[in-house]
């Protein structure tokens, strides 16, 4: 099943994206830090024109942070900030940079306006709560939770406007979208449940494999799995066993003590959307796919 999300409303926001960028002095691009090429909205460069852009990698506690050091390193300047939004001081470091940015804004009659924008669920909405130490704007762990815009006063000088999270029409890179989808970015409706999470547990026991064994108590039963199963993406046995071996860990079983397979990979997702798997980056710098340009 092609991955392609695109919901109606997305095609409102663009619009009024686009109409909020022309009133802005500087844009804050929130890109998630587990995925810092497949998260970055590539209508942007196109929508910003001159802007200056703050890029900040959101949910960095849940990424690798030997990845996110080397993706820090390798962005061109303004160098992003790595943010943990629950503290207060990571987040507090926001204010002052856009004030960097556009020095010639703020002050008496000069407000400092911002816009934030990113895909779903990378967290827009609860930056906006953490600068503002209040919850205005909606938050929730699915994509698509705030649906229209609006306009925050953050200081006497300095305003936001949240946006709704956009993707692109159109998901050429199918791999950066199994990516999405396994991070939580696209709605589970235009995804096979199985088919991404089988493709991150592969992922997964090949690039964290001690994580995967620690978390359900796999001993040597992944490497046996790798062992005697093929690599190629079209070739399905060895996703549907790793998830079978999850599956009996967890308890995802029906009559029989057959493994529900459907539930196993939820259960998967799940687990690995709250770092219960440890704290894994789906993107490296090194990875001919990726590139730190917009």
């Amino acid at each position: 099943m092609t991955i392609n999300w695109f919901p109606g409303h997305m095609n409102r926001a663009r619009k009024e994206i686009a109409a909020a960028i022309e009133k802005v002095d500087v844009v804050i691009e929130l890109i998630d830090a587990r995925l810092p090429v497949s998260s970055r909205n590539p209508l942007l460069g196109k929508l910003s024109e001159d802007k200056p852009i703050l890029t900040l990698f959101t949910k960095s506690d849940l990424a690798d942070p030997a990845v996110t050091r080397a993706w820090l390193d390798a962005w061109p300047e303004p160098r992003p900030m790595a943010l943990v939004m629950s503290e207060q001081k990571s987040v507090r470091r926001v204010p002052a940079r856009c004030r960097e940015l556009a020095p010639h804004r703020g002050g008496p009659g000069r407000t400092l306006r911002t816009l934030v924008v990113g895909i779903p669920n990378v967290g827009k909405s609860t930056l906006i709560n953490s600068l503002t130490g209040r919850k205005i704007a909606k938050v929730g762990d699915r994509p698509a939770v705030t649906r229209r815009a609006q306009r925050v006063e953050l200081d006497h000088d300095l305003s936001i406007f949240d946006s709704p999270g956009v993707l692109w029409p159109k998901l050429d890179d199918q791999e950066g979208a199994r990516r999405l989808a396994a991070s939580g970015a696209i709605g589970e409706n235009a995804f096979e449940l199985i088919d991404v999470a089988g493709w991150a547990v592969c992922f997964v026991a090949t690039q964290y494999r001690a994580e995967l064994v620690a978390r359900y108590k796999l001993g040597d039963e992944v490497e046996k799995i790798l062992a005697r199963t093929s690599t190629d993406p079209a070739d399905s046995s060895r996703a549907v066993e790793l998830l079978e071996a999850v599956g009996r860990k967890r308890g995802a079983l029906r009559s029989g003590g057959h493994v529900d397979l459907d539930r196993a990979a939820d259960l998967f997702l799940r687990d690995l959307r709250a770092a219960k798997v440890g704290a894994i980056s789906y993107e490296r710098p090194s990875d001919d796919s990726s590139s730190s340009s917009s």
